[in-house]
């Protein structure tokens, strides 16, 4: 049994027009997005970005930020 909160596509639910105006504006929106290219950090640690990567030493000193 499906209830109506449930993540399904093709679920043959219509939706109404004021849905599909937001989704098409959304859609529009991201395709005029311009991606913009942040400027090199000064000062950095350096290497990989440790919240990732689990790497939180550097020259044998444990860091936190």
């Amino acid at each position: 049994m499906q209830g109506d909160n449930d993540n399904v596509s093709g679920g043959g639910r219509v939706l109404p027009p004021a849905a599909l105006r937001a989704l098409k504006e959304a859609e529009e929106r991201r395709a005029a997005e311009k991606d913009v290219p942040l400027p090199p950090e000064i000062g950095g640690r350096g290497g990989l970005d440790p919240a990732r990567f689990g790497d939180w030493e550097i020259n044998g000193r444990a860091i936190d930020f």
